[in-house]
Order: structure tokens, then sequence, then C-alpha cells
């Protein structure tokens, strides 16, 4: 009997996830463990590893369409074998938005649709008026001539009967946009009918001259889906901004000295970044000011016994922020070798949902950007965020004298509902003098 393959529950609160490349093809074999498919979740692309053995027999899903978790999305078994009578899964109706969204519009050199002329109905009385779509009518040959031209036919106004266009509207249409002055190359124009480009959309480069080149820039700026992830993010990060009332201290390190010390340690074999370091920091200064390592529901303030330190890792398709879980308890060398582990899986697409949620505190570090400040949105629940700017060459004054010194900006993003602002100035003043003395550095990496 064929095996079913389910679309796998990756997260708690997943309830449904989209296909985003099969690794098997219908007829493939397939083992135990092998790759069946990938998985777009909200913060990454995970693996789907088959439970059975035999044949990759049927593909219910294609990739890009979201359904619920759970849904049967293809089958595995003996060759030959009749499969189930099982429908696809329909896909997962969209979640409703409180701000009503505009239609999207209709594609462009879309196959019209031809409607024979019906007698108009009496008028009939209603107390307000109601707006019905408009019903588009074209002639079939006015249709073919558009899409001979490769053109959209909807924004013309028709002349015939009840609004029809028809093929001299068409002609009236192209003569006053100038079509038939355009210079169109044979190879533009095939893509163009190909990609369902209307050619008076395309802009072209030299002066009436529409080239393969221009209809491939047309197709490079059409509007593209935002994935998931990116979806997620902002939903999440809007939700933070306009719920947590953010406010901002930023203070100036003086990195010297301990760019000093790592730049020794490394001769020495350690592996130490600068992130290490700062993450040190944090965390002992999370210990000395807990009330920055909680959350609040608006009502009340619960404390985290245990710091949960999120690193912010940027990937091509967005941010993850991988979690070293019981960071207040790891040395420097263990927090050094968590976060590389986590980074090389974010950047691989194989972090785990629970690798990724229940951070108490986060850093987003830039520092290797060439940046000199920036301010970060709070992850929601959090108290705070710490956000770190590059290292650079700055003149500074020492002991009266204008020196030289590498200066780096921190800024603290706090929800003011839990950190005011003199416990903000003091909780990122305290990580400053942590990051400043050399001698609590050689102690922990001695």
């Amino acid at each position: 009997m064929p095996n079913p393959i389910i679309m796998p529950k990756f997260g708690q609160m997943t309830e449904e996830s989209s296909i985003v490349e099969w690794k098997k093809k219908e007829g493939d074999k397939v083992a135990k463990g092998d790759v069946l498919f990938t998985v777009e979740t909200d913060k990454s692309v995970m693996e789907a590893e088959s439970f059975f053995e035999g044949t990759l027999l049927k593909i219910l899903v294609q990739p890009g369409v979201n359904v619920p978790v759970s849904s049967t999305v293809g089958w595995v078994g003996t060759a030959g074998e009749a499969l189930p009578a099982v429908e696809a899964p329909k896909p997962a109706a969209p979640k409703p938005s409180a701000v009503a969204q505009p239609a999207a519009p209709a594609p462009v050199v879309a196959t019209p649709t031809v409607t024979t002329n019906v007698p108009a109905p009496r008028p009939v009385a209603v107390a307000a008026p109601v707006c019905a779509p408009k019903l588009f009518r074209i002639s079939p040959r006015a249709a073919a001539f558009a899409k001979h031209a490769v053109v959209d036919p909807m924004p013309i106004r028709g002349t015939g009967p009840e609004g029809r266009i028809v093929e001299k509207d068409v002609k009236d249409y192209l003569a006053a946009k100038g079509y038939d002055k355009l210079r169109i190359s044979p190879a533009a124009k095939n893509l163009a009918a190909k990609e369902n480009v209307c050619l008076l959309s395309v802009q072209p480069s030299e002066a009436g001259r529409i080239s393969v080149a221009d209809v491939e820039r047309a197709l490079a700026e059409r509007p593209k889906p935002m994935s998931k992830m990116r979806q997620v993010i902002g939903q999440r990060l809007t939700q933070s901004i306009v719920t947590q009332p953010h406010f901002f201290v930023t203070v100036s390190v003086d990195m010297t000295d301990l760019i000093a010390l790592r730049a020794k340690l490394k001769e020495q074999g350690a592996p130490y970044t600068v992130t290490d370091f700062i993450s040190q920091a944090v965390v002992l200064t999370l210990q000395e000011f807990p009330e920055v390592n909680s959350t609040t529901d608006g009502k009340s303030i619960r404390w985290n016994s245990r710091v949960h330190l999120g690193v912010a890792v940027s990937l091509e398709q967005g941010l993850v922020v991988p979690v070293i879980r019981g960071a207040d308890e790891l040395t420097l060398a263990e927090i050094n070798a968590a976060s590389k582990a986590l980074a090389e899986k974010a950047r691989a697409g194989k972090l785990a949902p629970n690798e990724m949620s229940g951070s108490t505190f986060t850093i987003s570090n830039m520092g290797m950007l060439n940046v000199e400040n920036f301010t970060a949105i709070i992850n929601t629940g959090e108290a705070a965020i710490l956000a770190v700017s590059s290292t650079l060459p700055q003149p500074v004054v020492r002991d009266g004298k204008v020196v030289v010194r590498q200066i780096m900006k921190m800024t603290l993003s706090s929800d003011h509902r839990i950190v005011d602002g003199a416990m903000a100035a003091k909780f990122i003043n305290a990580i400053k003098a942590k990051l400043e003395d050399s001698e609590l550095w050689k102690r922990l990496t001695s």
C-alpha cells in the first residue's frame, strides 16, 4: 500500500507551509532518510526527509503553493501500484488583513473574454447605488489584433455595443500611443509575448527602439511576491515598533586595547571574534541588571532567570536570530563555539525552529558592514536590543592630547515600559566598561 508524504509541522505556531523545491522526481527511487523536498518556514528553509523507502509515485503539491501542515503532498510506494483516490490539498486561504487591500491588476496581454450581446435589463430603483465591477467586452478580431501587437487591451475604451472593444478601438489606441513609431526587434516582441509583457509599458533604451534588454529590464522591475520570511519579519517588527515604546541610548567604546588583545590571541590560535567579546560582556551585564532580561505583556513584568542570547545573522533572503541558550553558564570559548555552529546552520538554512525562538536579549552587530551608527527594533517580547556598529579609527582626547583610537558605537533600544532612561544608561555603560577592561579579558581568556 502506498505511503503518504505529509507536510511536516516545523514550528509550534506553524499552520501552513510551502514547498520550495522537490529533490526527487516522480519515478525516482527513495530510501529512508532521503531528502524529498525543502520547505519554507517563517525563518528558514528546512529539509523534509522520507520515512519510507520505495518509489516516488506521485507529487500532489507543486513548489510555491501554501498548504496546511499535515496535508498529503505526495505518495511513496511500489512502482506501478494504484494510488488512493485522494485529491491534492487545497491551497491555504490567505489570512484576513485589517486593512483592505486593492485588487491585484489583471495580467498583461491576458486572453480576453469574448461575450455576446445581451439585452440590457430594465433599471430597478434602489435606495443607494451599488458599484459592480465593469464587464470587460472585446470582439474576437480586436482581441487577436491586440495579442498580435503584444499590448494589454484592458485600458482601451470600447465604442461597440455596451462598451465592447472593436478592432478600430485597438488601432486608434495604438495610434494615439505612438505604437507605429516604435521599432521593436522580433526577438523583443517574442519575449514580451512569452512573458506577458505589454510592449507599451516597456521603456526603450534607445529612441523609439525596443530591444530584448529593454523587455528583460521590464521583467526585472515587475513586482514580486515577498517571501514568507520577509512577510513574517515585517509583521513582527511592525508589531514591536507599534506596541513597544522604543527609546535609544548611544555610547562610544574605545576598542583599541581589546582589538590588540584579540590579535595577540589569534596569533596563538584562539579564534575569538569581536562579537564573542560583546556577547560575553552583555551576558555579564544582564546578570547585574536583571530588569533588562525581562519581558512584559503590558500588564505584568516577568524576569527571566536564564540568559538566552539572540545574535542576529544576515542572510540573502532575510534576517534570522539564532539563540545561544543558557549563555549565562557558558565560557567565552563556549560562546564562540555556539555562535559559529548556529551561524553555519543559519547560512545553510538548517536552523530548527527551537534554535530561533526563546531569546531574552538580542545583539545586532553590523560591525563588518562599515557603519558608524544605527538603531535596531526590539524583538517582540524582549526588553531591549543592542545595536553594534563598526570599529573605526577616530581622533579622541586622552590626557589632554588628541590621539587616534579604535572607536565603536553601541546603541541600546529599550522598551520604556520596562527600562527607564537611567537604567538604560547604566546598563550600556556597564557593557562599555567591560569591553574597555583589558584585565577582565586577560582573565577570561587565560
